[in-house]
């Protein structure tokens, strides 16, 4: 049976691209140091007062254009952040405001880097179930509210000053997550395959609570009263604390094993996929991941480099490049594969 497929793709980046040798002026790092951790190279970051829909917006437009599909067609959003324009309501009704198509169901859903592959699976449900027809699927991050420095004019070569020092110590007290995260938004639009057996063909998800604490945001929840104190912000719980070394090691063990499971339950072969487009968290990871699964070079592709971690939006704007340089197409069997917080991680399978 067919299942849901990608019929067009967008993605938008806001402003102008911030290097590493740009962060190197309000923390203790360099080019040199990101690049050999992480693969990056340069990250956007959208401006006060622009919110992940914001982004969407663009993104949608791209996808929209892409796919031949008027926003009228629409009839369901999912919106996948951990960023959202508000603490409620979600990103997606604001989204589908800003599109002219107020009306139809939008669902926001949190499964951070690990959105797409759940996301798939839940388009797929609501397709064959007959609740929607034409999906537009976003994931739109804008991480740049918890930055840990202030002086933003610095950071975007705005200007040449020195920071105060108190200010290169606490954004250096944060390194090793400011160095990783973009902002961003890709979209994708969704509807069941034409062509039999083609489209959505399955997704192996997990989570694990027990593991939380491995990258989440301490404080600013609803566990305090009132849910923000100054206390709090004073503390920087406000800021994501992150395990990489550990973080890195369950990543590259559970995508493992998550990506021999899903071939092994669909009757699928490694070398029968044509593409594994995965989360681009760090390019050590994915790197890993490749060479544990014996994964050639050019069938992982990567694009951290240009626009490091966009959480969300990492797999759409990856496959919105690779679809319109060629690299992917019609009959192509990808493996979208990620891991974020939660934990959650999961893999699908699905064929263009």
């Amino acid at each position: 049976m067919s299942g849901v497929t990608i019929i067009g793709t967008g993605h938008y980046v806001p402003g102008e691209p911030v290097t590493n040798h740009a962060l190197a002026r309000v923390m203790d790092t360099s080019d040199e140091w990101i690049q050999t951790r992480t693969g990056i190279q340069q990250r956007y970051f959208a401006r006060d007062g622009q919110g992940p829909s914001d982004l969407a917006v663009e993104a949608s437009k791209n996808a929209l254009d892409d796919a031949g599909v008027a926003a009228s067609e629409i009839d369901y959003i999912i919106f996948a952040t951990m960023t959202p324009d508000h603490f409620f309501p979600g990103s997606g009704p604001l989204l589908g405001a800003k599109l002219g198509i107020s009306g139809i169901p939008a669902l926001d859903i949190r499964q951070q880097c690990a959105a797409m592959p759940y996301a798939f699976q839940l388009a797929n449900g609501l397709v064959q179930s007959g609740a929607a027809e034409t999906i537009l699927l976003v994931g739109a991050e804008v991480h740049s509210g918890f930055m840990p420095w202030t002086d933003w004019d610095v950071v975007r070569s705005e200007a040449e000053r020195e920071v105060t020092a108190e200010a290169y110590e606490r954004a250096n007290r944060h390194r090793g997550l400011a160095i990783i995260f973009g902002d961003g938004a890709a979209a994708m639009v969704l509807r069941k395959s034409g062509a039999p057996d083609g489209g959505f063909i399955g997704a192996e998800l997990h989570s694990d609570g027990d593991s939380f604490d491995h990258l989440y945001v301490p404080g600013c929840g609803f566990r305090s009263i009132p849910y923000v104190t100054p206390e709090a912000l004073a503390a920087e719980e406000h800021i994501p604390q992150m395990r990489g070394p550990s973080l890195l090691k369950k990543a590259v063990k559970t995508l493992s094993q998550t990506v021999k499971s899903i071939c092994e339950t669909y009757g699928v072969s490694q070398d029968e996929i044509d593409c594994f487009i995965a989360h681009q968290a760090n390019d050590r990871i994915n790197q890993a991941v490749r060479q544990a699964l014996r994964i050639p070079p050019e069938k992982i592709p990567s694009n951290i480099a240009r626009y490091g971690n966009t959480s969300a939006a990492t797999i759409g704007i990856l496959t919105d490049e690779l679809r319109r340089d060629g690299t992917i197409g019609e009959g192509d069997l990808l493996c979208f594969l990620a891991l974020g917080a939660g934990l959650n991680w999961g893999a699908a399978l699905l064929r263009l």
